[in-house]
C-alpha cells in the first residue's frame, strides 16, 4: 500500500493480517489452540506459556505462548495442551518414532510439516530455526498442523549476522522436531517429493517476483525519494545498491541459487 498520514505521503509499506484466530483468520473452532513458539523475554505479562520437557531442554529461552483460547495456568484447557504437546515429544523421541500407527505419524499433519519446513528452508528464514513466530494449531481429536507462515523479513539472504545469508547450507533442518523427522525415510520422501512441487515452479515464482517490481515501479520510486536508504547502510541487509532493481535482482538471483543447492542435497 501506499501510505498517506494527514495528506502527506508516507511511502510504500507492506500491509498484512496478523496471526489470531478468527473465523477468517486462523480457524480453531470452539475448542482449538494457536500457539506460537517464542523467547520468554519476548511474552507479555499476561501471556500463558509452558515448556515441554524436551523442546526446552534443547532450546532452554523457548516458551510454548497459547495465544487462543484466553486461558488460565492449571486450568483443564492448558493441561491438555501441555500434556498432549509432552505426549507427542515423547513419542517423537521414543523408540518407535518411525511406526506409522503408533510413532509421531499419529500426532502430526504431515503435508502441514513438510510444507513448512521447506518453505523456510527454501527462504532460510532466520527466525524459524528455533527462535520465534514459529506457530502451529491443535484441535483437539485431530492432528498437529505447523503454521500459519509467518515472520519473513529476515530470509532471503536478508541478514548480515548469521549463515542464514548464504545460499549453500541448512538452516530449518536443525530445528529438533524437524531433525528427528528427517531420521524417518517415510518423512524425508515425502519432503523430497514436495521440493520437486516448488522447484518445478520456480520459473513461475521468480516470474511473480518481476510483476512485483513492474507492478510497483512508480511507488517504489516515490517511496525512495521519501526514504533516502538506497546504496545506504540499513541493518540487517548485507548488501547495497543504487537502484530498486537491483535488489529485486539480488532476490531472484538468491533464491535460484538456492534452489540449486537444495536440489543437490535434499
Amino acid at each position: 500500500i501506499e501510505l498517506f498520514l494527514n495528506n502527506t505521503h508516507q511511502g510504500t509499506y507492506l500491509l498484512a493480517q496478523k496471526v489470531e484466530e478468527s473465523s477468517n483468520r486462523v480457524q480453531i473452532g470452539d475448542y482449538g489452540y494457536l500457539i506460537e513458539i517464542d523467547q520468554q523475554q519476548r511474552v507479555d505479562p499476561d501471556d500463558v506459556f509452558f515448556t515441554p520437557t524436551i523442546f526446552t531442554q534443547e532450546y532452554n529461552s523457548n516458551v510454548f505462548n497459547i495465544k487462543a483460547p484466553n486461558i488460565g495456568y492449571g486450568s483443564p484447557e492448558f493441561e491438555l495442551i501441555e500434556n498432549h504437546i509432552n505426549n507427542f515429544e515423547s513419542v517423537l523421541f521414543g523408540p518407535d518414532f518411525t511406526d506409522p500407527d503408533a510413532g509421531y505419524r499419529a500426532f502430526v499433519d504431515l503435508d502441514s510439516f513438510v510444507d513448512w519446513f521447506l518453505i523456510n528452508e527454501i527462504a532460510k528464514t532466520v527466525d524459524a530455526k528455533w527462535y520465534s513466530s514459529i506457530y502451529f494449531t491443535y484441535i483437539p481429536g485431530e492432528k498437529i498442523k505447523m503454521g500459519p507462515l509467518w515472520d519473513f523479513d529476515l530470509s532471503y539472504g536478508n541478514v548480515d549476522y548469521a549463515d542464514s545469508q548464504y545460499v549453500d547450507g541448512f538452516w530449518i533442518k536443525d530445528n529438533l522436531w524437524i531433525s528427528r523427522m528427517f531420521e524417518d525415510p517415510y518423512f524425508k520422501q515425502m519432503v523430497q517429493e514436495r521440493f520437486d512441487y516448488y522447484n518445478n515452479n520456480l520459473s513461475l515464482i521468480l516470474s511473480k517476483i518481476s510483476g512485483f517490481e513492474t507492478y510497483l515501479s512508480k511507488s517504489q520510486k516515490k517511496n525512495f525519494e521519501i526514504w533516502d536508504i538506497l546504496s545506504k547502510d540499513v541493518w540487517p541487509v548485507p548488501v547495497k545498491y543504487d537502484t530498486h532493481h537491483e535488489y529485486v535482482e539480488y532476490l531472484k538471483n538468491w533464491i535460484d541459487n538456492r534452489m540449486l543447492w537444495l536440489k543437490t542435497w535434499l
